[in-house]
């Protein structure tokens, strides 16, 4: 006699499992060992057998009760548990079509199998968006700034003008596949327990090619380098990510475009950087411009030079704005602000009177700058 199956050991739970960790353990198992998904056949039916038994409440019941006859290994004469026809135990198969879990948990998985396989076999009888399309632009700190127009030459496929986008060769035409029967799925598994998948020759679609294009080679497309001109709006940032709707992979079989994103690279700039809608400069400064006070003119992005006032006393770090002397914003009016970051220099060298000047000053100063430090 052939040993009973432990349905709990299968999905991995204890026998006072809950439905709801019963039916987690279920898609968790179902996701790991579908055969589309390189399980093994065998032991996806055990799972689908025990969450068949295990999620319903009656049928889980007489498992807990006469666990040990099931799988056929009832003793001659006891007759089944249950008492009714069809699955040893008085349990009948569901087909796996019918358990809705798996229509969740592998719904995504068909269809990307079915794209993936329709784009190999060139099958346009479904209208579809054409791909998103990216590519990168590098530009000038000054290009960034200002905003430039530039071409990109883009790779995309585009409607082979020979078959008109069929993938047959002129003159004759796709015809019903015949695996699937123009289905586009087939079945696999015998007696009670099937499952459906997406039919391997057609990709799904229904239909094949028998004497393909001969400039596409039956995919309906053929691949160009097309210049595209875009135009890059004035402040963007390095890895701003621009969308330019419609310029990417053409529809399928009617479908819309798709787009074309690009992606800006700024080439760093000899001075300047930026914070945002905001320019950045560091200006060194001396300890007596620092301490006593100064007015300097600095360079802004646009090419002028502005004058700034540094008040006595100021620190190293310190920021001072010259207020609309940035960047333009991408998204609102107006710019932003030149963002001026004083950097006090420290002499490494002194002179003689140098020395002597400062020590002076350290005599005289009376300020403990390291009150604070207990």
């Amino acid at each position: 006699m052939a040993a009973a199956k432990n349905y709990y050991d299968i999905l991995g739970v204890s026998r006072n499992a809950t439905p709801e960790e019963i039916k987690k353990a279920f898609r968790k198992q179902a996701r790991k060992h579908h055969p589309d998904a390189g399980g093994s056949e065998e032991r996806f039916k055990e799972i689908n057998e025990a969450y068949e038994v295990l999620s319903d409440p009656e049928k889980r019941k007489q498992y807990d009760q006469f666990g040990q006859y099931f799988g056929g290994n009832v003793p001659p004469g006891a007759g089944a548990p249950g008492g009714s026809a069809g699955w040893p135990g008085g349990f009948t198969y569901t087909h796996v079509g019918d358990i809705g879990d798996l229509g969740d948990i592998f719904g995504d998985l068909f269809s990307g199998f079915r794209a993936a396989a329709g784009a190999r076999t060139g099958a346009r009888s479904a209208a579809r968006r054409g791909a998103d399309l990216q590519y990168d632009v590098t530009l000038s700190f000054d290009e960034a700034l200002r905003g430039i127009s530039t071409k990109v030459d883009v790779r995309r496929d585009e409607t082979c003008a020979t078959c008109h986008g069929t993938g047959a060769k002129p003159g004759t035409s796709r015809t019903t596949c015949p695996t699937c029967k123009g289905t586009g799925h087939v079945t696999q598994g015998q007696g009670l327990f099937g499952f459906s998948r997406t039919c391997p020759r057609c990709g799904g679609e229904g239909t094949v090619v028998e004497q393909p294009c001969p400039t596409c080679k039956g995919r309906g497309a053929v691949t160009r380098v097309k210049p595209v001109t875009v135009n890059i709006p004035a402040g963007v940032t390095d890895g701003s990510k621009l969308r330019f709707k419609g310029k990417g992979e053409p529809g399928v079989a009617g479908g819309p475009p798709g787009d074309l994103y690009v992606v800006t690279h700024v080439k760093p700039h000899a001075y300047f950087s930026r914070d945002g809608a905001d320019v950045v400069l560091e200006l060194p400064v001396t300890i007596a411009e620092a301490a006593l006070g100064t007015e300097v003119t600095v360079p802004t992005p646009a090419g002028e030079r502005v004058r700034l006032k540094i008040p006595a006393g100021t620190q190293d770090g310190k920021v001072l704005r010259i207020p609309g002397k940035g960047a333009p914003r991408l998204k609102g009016k107006g710019t932003g602000d030149l963002k001026v970051k004083i950097r006090v220099k420290v002499p490494t060298k002194l002179s003689a009177r140098q020395r002597e000047l400062l020590e002076e000053f350290a005599r005289l100063s009376s300020e403990d700058v390291r009150s604070h430090i207990k």
